[in-house]
């Protein structure tokens, strides 16, 4: 299958990290919509954001677990295939998932993203990031019947397929059949998650 056109990157830049409600509250106007990328510690969710952005550094990568403590928000100018201008934000949720971090540290997590998904009309997305090579667990299951409760849409994207061999790869497919297949390393998948978020602007918002 021919890869799919991505949209022209016009700019994309960090807008605010956010470690409170009152944080969420300060943020700049948005650029158009939103969407959110959530998923465990060390899944790969900045690689994704920077290949969203083609950016190497735009969201830093660690390779320590549990680094992102707030609500991190990137505003991209798009061009989309067609020739549209489009407005994206993209926030980056806190990793979950991390045993060293503390259960108040955690608590106050769920907190802020409840606040966040729940104040948050123009939200359309969520992009539920999971390892090609574990698949997803309880706190992954969690998450989505949250966000179906929420009536948030949301897709599953798994991460790291290059680490997958081809059977694996065919296990994959077989197992999650609705998922985005993506590795950072080189891209691939990325075409499929972009049409996702490009159709994503016509999906019913929150509120």
């Amino acid at each position: 299958m021919a890869p799919l056109p991505h949209p022209q990157i016009l700019s994309a830049t960090f807008v605010a990290e956010a470690r409170t409600p009152a944080d969420l509250r300060s943020l700049p106007p948005l650029p158009g919509y939103q969407i959110a990328i959530a998923g465990r510690s060390n899944v790969g969710k900045s690689t994704l954001l920077n290949n969203l952005a083609a950016r190497r550094s735009l969201a830093r990568t660690s390779k320590t677990p549990g680094r992102t403590r707030g609500l991190i928000f990137y505003d991209l100018q798009l061009r989309t295939p067609e020739g549209e201008a489009v407005g994206l934000r993209v926030v980056d949720l806190p990793g979950y998932g991390y045993a060293k971090v503390g259960k108040g540290e955690r608590d106050s997590w769920r907190t802020l993203v409840e606040s966040y998904v729940t104040g948050t009309a123009a939200l359309r997305l969520c992009l539920v990031l999971v390892d090609a090579r574990r698949g997803p667990e309880q706190e992954e299951g969690q998450l989505i019947a949250w966000l179906d409760s929420m009536g948030i849409v949301h897709r599953l994207v798994a991460t790291k397929i290059d680490k997958l061999t081809a059977g694996e790869r065919g296990l994959l497919k077989r197992d999650l059949p609705g998922a985005f297949p993506v590795s950072g390393l080189n891209g691939q998948g990325m075409d499929r998650v972009w049409k996702v978020v490009l159709d994503a602007r016509s999906f019913g918002t929150l509120g």
